[in-house]
């Protein structure tokens, strides 16, 4: 009877570590026939200096032990998808099309939350990792990434999902894990996964917050889950994880805000996209000039023609750069009244601080995080601020895929390559 009870202990001590353990156990991975793996990690906001402000745990570790930048810098507009999809391609928004969260083209405005058009493969130039990969014989995975929900030359990643933001991040970390416990044959190289919590948190409390430190450490709790489960499976010291966020984040209060319709009649456009950091002005024919002699000395914004951008935000080219382009100066935002009014109802509102970004790329506050580690990684490696058009290169290397054409070069980040 002893022995039969101590059979059913046992028995009930590996279910429990079944259902504990990150992504169940893996019954195929085996390091030896593991191949150069990459995943791709986006923290959505997290700004570059979260690391120190708030001390998460296991990203702390992940960047001791591997290589971290001092900041990666964002594409101009720091927007979401403009900077997912450079990271993805190498290429600037000027030239992978993606110029904002919102694009005008075809007669039709792409947004983030018309899934019709996110999956509609006319908008996606360049060619994003995912593909890379997938075109040289290689397998790509992606739960959530700006970009590997279409289809892309007719290639797509062998394994995605439909964005939805209540998946629960822990599934995603476990659906990972699951994807290397697949054979051989079927198991991607190239992985990537996204998590929005910290930007979610910080525009709404703003990055200074005690909200904004909440997230980042529940960010951190998911990484562990990762990084355990990769442990579990005796892969840890043979997968090459690299954490990016896709740009930084400001304090903003409402008050501080420039009307732009106090300046010039809106009807002198055709299309006005509005966000409050980024103003994309399409002139009626013939209006240009009209139109940018009343707005080009604004109070707290900066206003350009197409083809007089400075050249370091490199968004003079590419049919989709608005004819106008109006931005915020940091911790203000343009708009105009009827916007602010549908958003602010609440009076008390305007003395609320909040968190902003698509600014001017050079303000640090924008700036974004890099942190990789894995057999590929250097270990304790300080990296100077780099593009983050380079990245795209880097994941090649390691992958030993060829580059598709691209805005970033090697040269710019194999010092942090073993």
């Amino acid at each position: 009877m002893k022995r039969v009870n101590r059979t059913i202990c046992t028995v009930f001590a590996v279910l429990a570590a079944v259902v504990c353990l990150p992504g169940g156990i893996s019954t195929q991975t085996k390091p030896a026939d593991l191949k150069p793996t990459v995943i791709l990690i986006s923290l959505d906001g997290f700004r570059w200096d979260y690391l120190d402000k708030y001390k998460p745990p296991t990203l702390i570790s992940l960047a001791k032990n591997g290589v971290r930048a001092k900041w990666m810098i964002p594409s101009f507009p720091t927007k979401t998808f403009p900077n997912h999809y450079t990271i993805a391609t190498g290429l600037y928004p000027q030239n992978h099309g993606i110029v904002e969260n919102n694009v005008f083209d075809f007669g039709e405005v792409f947004t983030m939350s018309k899934r019709e058009e996110v999956q509609n493969p006319r908008w996606w130039l360049g060619e994003p990792i995912w593909v890379t990969a997938e075109k040289q014989g290689q397998r790509a995975a992606s739960y959530f990434f700006v970009g590997s929900e279409t289809s892309i030359g007719g290639v797509s990643p062998t394994t995605w999902r439909t964005y939805n933001g209540r998946v629960p991040n822990i599934m995603r970390v476990d659906k990972v894990l699951g994807w290397l416990d697949l054979p051989a044959d079927k198991r991607p190289t190239m992985i990537s996964t996204y998590f929005s919590a910290v930007d979610d948190v910080s525009h709404e409390f703003g990055p200074d917050a005690e909200e904004t430190r909440y997230a980042v450490l529940e960010v951190d709790g998911y990484i562990e889950r990762l990084v355990r489960g990769l442990h579990a499976r005796g892969i840890d010291k043979s997968v090459n994880i690299i954490i990016v966020s896709d740009h930084g984040m400001a304090p903003y209060y409402s008050k501080n805000t420039t009307f732009l319709d106090d300046h010039f009649d809106s009807e002198l456009a055709e299309k006005i996209l509005w966000t409050n950091e980024i103003v994309q002005i399409f002139p009626k024919p013939g209006n240009d000039n009209a139109i940018f002699s009343k707005i080009n000395s604004l109070p707290h914004a900066t206003c350009w023609k197409k083809g007089s951008l400075p050249e370091r935000l490199h968004y003079n080219d590419g049919k989709r750069v608005a004819p106008i382009v109006c931005s915020s100066e940091l911790g203000w935002m343009t708009t105009s009244h009827k916007r602010y009014n549908d958003w602010y109802d609440d009076l008390d509102e305007k003395d609320h601080v909040r968190g902003a970004h698509g600014y001017d790329n050079k303000y640090q506050e924008m700036q974004a995080t890099f942190i990789a580690h894995g057999p590929a990684f250097k270990k304790g490696y300080a990296a100077e601020p780099f593009e983050n058009i380079h990245v795209y290169e880097l994941m090649c290397k390691i992958l030993g895929l060829k580059p598709a054409r691209n805005d970033g070069s090697l040269e710019k980040v194999k010092s942090m390559l073993k």
